[in-house]
């Protein structure tokens, strides 16, 4: 293992992980090259040799430095062909892939079909990687949206109304769930969990002759749009309601302790164990313990702890 190259999706933690991949590499004489723009930067050829001084000062940025970008082409057999070919002309001899559920399906295609040493590392805010207990940038997305939602709920206080709020969240209510959670919300509102709007707005109505003057809903934005929740909650209750959408404020942001520690860890363990000839894994922690386990795992369909994350809620409302 001469040279390790390194891909990479976007969230809060990518660079300290980058910076993790590049240092542990250096303690063997394993040169790095980094792969700008994710699998389309890996076809167009956007590779670059990256060392411990190209990673120095990155640990507490958001995002990632190599950039980043969707690519339809390498999901054909044709773009497909062209980044192995890239891997084998730049001289890699092992990959780390840093992503989501989209990054790791084109690790695991890298891996099984063409059979290039790789190493799959879970980072995305929605927190929807099967086996994995907690992805980089999940803590830091989820905390940039509750210190909005901290600011919201005073406006909402002072001028007695109902907010609702959007945060992101397409497929999975990971982040709408645990920000209505710790934001002490009246209502989260997620594509795992039907709701019934008529209900909702009689809970507002009662609470509202009962004397409560502000309401906070949480919609993730797979579930509705945040404007039309609000629009449709004005017109049953009569009520005053404003909407939110906090969008990709929570993709960014400087990383949490937690997050950079993680990343740090996986970081380190992904070049140890392509070091040790290991290939077609995703790592991650369980019970504090580092881990690896196939791609082919964690690309599968994730179910998310609903039920009882709701319940309490509604419990402490």
């Amino acid at each position: 293992m001469k040279r390790i190259g390194v891909l990479t999706r976007d969230c809060a933690g990518v660079n300290a992980c980058i910076r993790a991949v590049v240092r542990t590499a250096a303690c063997y004489n394993i040169e790095v090259v980094g792969v700008f723009k994710g699998y389309e930067g890996l076809m167009n050829g956007e590779i670059k040799i990256i060392d411990r001084r190209s990673v120095s000062g990155i640990i507490n940025l958001g995002g990632t430095f190599l950039k980043s970008a969707r690519s339809k082409k390498f999901l054909t057999e044709a773009g497909q062909i062209e980044a192995v070919k890239n891997i084998k002309n730049n001289g890699i001899d092992g990959l780390v892939v840093v992503g989501g559920n989209g990054s790791l399906t084109g690790a695991h295609i890298l891996a099984s079909k063409y059979s290039i040493p790789l190493i799959g590392i879970p980072a995305t805010i929605d927190n929807d990687i099967n086996g994995v207990d907690l992805a980089i940038g999940v803590d830091t997305a989820v905390n940039v949206a509750l210190d909005a939602l901290d600011k919201i709920r005073d406006t909402a206080i002072s001028l007695e109304r109902i907010f609702v709020v959007e945060v992101m969240g397409r497929d999975c209510g990971y982040i709408a769930l645990r920000v209505a959670l710790a934001g002490g919300c009246e209502e989260v509102l997620i594509p795992e969990k039907e709701f019934d709007i008529k209900k909702m707005c009689e809970e507002i109505t009662r609470g509202n002759t009962k004397g409560k003057v502000s309401w906070i809903i949480i919609v993730a934005e797979g579930k509705a749009r945040a404007c039309d929740i609000a629009e449709k909650i004005t017109q049953i209750t009569n009520l005053e309601t404003r909407e939110v959408v906090l969008g990709h404020i929570q993709r960014g942001g400087r990383p949490t302790a937690i997050d950079r520690i993680l990343a740090a860890r996986l970081g380190n363990f992904a070049v140890e164990l392509l070091k040790k000839q290991e290939s077609g894994k995703c790592v991650t922690l369980k019970d504090d313990k580092l881990v690896a386990f196939p791609l082919e795992e964690a690309i599968k369909p994730k179910d998310i702890e609903v039920e009882n994350y709701y319940k309490l809620i509604k419990i402490l409302t």
